[in-house]
């Protein structure tokens, strides 16, 4: 099927099948549509390729209805197709074999965590080359002391531009993948255990990791924890009162207490205590306390709670709710692709595409243009007071052209000013210039492939049109069916005595039906039932204020309803049981088949005059438009779809 598709789509990709005022359509598209929903008919009157070209027509001129009248110029639906668009051209401005290969290496790094410390030195992302190369030479001289003997963590300390180094040794504890910037990462996963990395740059500076262990990912737990603060001031006295506290809870867990009402009672937590001590999941490393991360991994049984432990901030008992374990990666793909989006991996997939549009596509600048622009750059720059040229009318020209694209001098002009709130630190001002040009030629290639992806993607065309001539339909519809359908009582009521014979009931029984789960309290109600007992009698004497022994339901059925037992004629029936419940029906009166009123059956009928409406509509279409088929395409193309 889909050959004949494919081949059919091929031979026939720009022949007319019909025009409507004029405006061609083609037999490529009418052959895709065709395919694509021809599973999904039921009517099998619309599998007929005569009928399926009708309903086809008939779809063409709705759209070309709703341009007519403007629809397309409206705010929301711009809005909702730019929103629509913009989402869809994600799978088509990103390289999918980088990012698959991405997603791959981060879901085999998540199998593991590592344990690292690092030595951090400072260096601002936009440093200048010579401060960029002082900073890296300061990494490698301190690598060079810890590679011929001395001590790593006691370096950390003395060196280290990370503040938290003088506490921590520079230990960070175990982490997994995506828990730290790419390249910090990707030095972790790659150094031996006992190693240290070479200088690696991040946007924070250079960096050198020590791996110290590496295990299995532990996957994330959720838990619930009792804690008891610990003090600013610590004496003898008070940890033996907060020890003798978190004891006390214990005991109480110990004699089959609820954890949930001690936290609630007594845990310190202010945010997870009201929550019965439950905190969100997580993961190694998430927590500032490895104390805490391992008690709570090392619990192996949802319900199994922890002995009083110490961390840093108090004294905790911890019950673990539920193991995590690491998904398998179908599972995670979608997860990681948005990862690697919101991470430093992202540049790699914008890199590799900015590679290969610099290729893909002509650029063209005007060096005399574009000289004429460094020179009104000044190093004030750098100190963010450099105002743009106040006569910017010669700037106005061509400054590149990106195909058939052009761009002015004026719109890179205005790029600079605003990077200029970044306090880019290259230097020269000409280097700082070529830098903030490259990145703008970047832009504008991703801007026109962006641009052209209809032309770049036949199917990308094709899913953004049909989506366009959704958006419209749905208005069209609302504005010319729908609403009226409901807003003309006239025309509907019309509609109905029309076609009344359409709305017409079956013979019905008004019906009352007691239930029970046991059949003593049914034969009590049957007898009350023949004795005309009133229905809140029937309640107030079988039901009590701790239990409701019987279920009464009054309703009106109609003939044919297979789910009800009901003979059609007054009266009572015999004690049935249907599953677990017991009962018994009594019949208060017959009511013959007849015609429904318009309220009876409003919904239905507001749906058929939305037909007729339609129905009539379209025939009003085809008397609007000039609508031509090209009868000797169509019969080939039949004949070529039958095979």
């Amino acid at each position: 099927m889909l050959v004949t598709s494919v081949l059919v789509a091929q031979n026939s990709a720009k022949e007319v099948l019909f025009t409507i005022d004029e405006k061609p359509y083609f037999t490529d598209e009418f052959v895709r549509v065709y395919n694509k929903n021809i599973d999904l008919v039921k009517d099998e009157s619309q599998k007929d390729l005569n009928q399926y070209l009708e309903l086809f027509v008939a779809y063409k001129l709705k759209i070309a209805k709703a341009n007519k009248l403007g629809l397309q110029n409206g705010q929301q639906y711009i809005n909702e197709l730019k929103s629509y668009r913009g989402q869809l051209s994600k799978n088509y401005t990103s390289d999918s074999k980088v990012t698959k290969a991405l997603i791959e290496e981060g879901y085999n790094r998540m199998q593991k965590e590592v344990k690292a410390a690092h030595i951090l030195i400072k260096c601002d992302e936009n440093a200048s080359p010579e401060d960029t190369l002082k900073a890296f030479n300061q990494a490698l001289d301190i690598r060079k002391r810890i590679v011929s003997g001395e001590n790593f963590e006691e370096v950390a300390q003395q060196v280290s531009q990370d503040p938290s180094a003088k506490e921590n040794k520079g230990n960070l504890g175990y982490f997994s993948a995506f828990r730290m910037v790419y390249p910090f990462e990707t030095a972790a996963y790659t150094t031996k255990v006992g190693e240290v990395s070479k200088p690696v740059r991040t946007r924070f500076g250079y960096h050198l990791v020590k791996v110290l262990d590496v295990r299995e990912n532990r996957g994330e737990v959720t838990v619930a924890h009792i804690m008891v603060l610990k003090p600013q001031t610590i004496t003898p006295e008070i940890t033996a009162k907060i020890t003798s506290t978190i004891k006390d809870i214990y005991a109480k867990l110990k004699q089959g207490e609820s954890f949930e009402a001690l936290a609630n009672q007594f845990s310190e937590d202010k945010n997870s205590a009201p929550k019965g001590g439950v905190l969100p999941r997580f993961a190694s490393g998430q927590l500032s306390s490895e104390i805490f991360e391992n008690v709570a991994f090392g619990l192996k049984n949802a319900g199994d709670y922890s002995e009083p432990f110490e961390s840093q901030f108090g004294w905790h008992i911890v019950k673990l709710l539920e193991k995590h374990p690491v998904k398998k990666l179908e599972e995670m793909e979608r997860e990681l692709d948005t990862k690697i989006r919101k991470d430093d991996r992202s540049r790699i997939i914008t890199n590799t595409l900015n590679a290969k549009l610099r290729t893909k596509y002509k650029v063209v600048r005007n060096e005399k243009l574009y000289t004429k622009i460094k020179a009104s750059v000044t190093d004030k720059y750098y100190t963010g007071e450099w105002k743009l040229p106040e006569d910017t009318k010669e700037f106005d020209a061509e400054l590149l052209k990106v195909e058939n694209k052009s761009i002015t001098g004026s719109t890179f002009l205005q790029e600079l000013n605003s990077k200029q709130k970044s306090k880019l630190a290259i230097k020269p001002i000409s280097k700082l210039i070529d830098n903030v040009y490259t990145s703008f030629v970047d832009g504008q290639l991703n801007t026109y492939y962006n641009d052209n992806l209809e032309t770049e993607f036949p199917e990308f065309a094709n899913i953004v049109e049909e989506y366009r001539d959704g958006l419209l339909l749905f208005d069209l519809m609302e504005k010319e069916i729908w609403n009226k359908a409901k807003q003309d009582s006239i025309g509907l009521k019309k509609h109905f005595e029309a076609n009344k014979a359409n709305y017409q009931w079956k013979n019905r029984v008004e019906v009352v039906t007691v239930s029970s789960a046991k059949e003593d309290f049914v034969k009590k109600a049957m007898k009350l039932l023949k004795s005309d007992v009133k229905l809140d009698d029937i309640k107030a004497k079988l039901n009590t204020k701790d239990a409701v022994n019987v279920m009464i339901k009054e309703e009106i059925l109609e003939e044919g309803d297979a789910t009800k037992k009901i003979a059609f004629k007054v009266g009572l029936s015999e004690i049935y049981k249907d599953k677990d419940f017991y009962y018994v029906n009594k019949v208060i009166k017959v009511i013959p088949a007849g015609p429904k009123t318009l309220e009876e059956t409003k919904g239905r009928v507001i749906n058929d005059y939305q037909q007729y409406l339609e129905d009539n509509w379209v025939s009003e279409l085809k008397k609007e438009f000039k609508v031509n088929t090209n009868t000797a395409v169509f019969e080939k193309l039949k004949a070529t779809m039958k095979k």
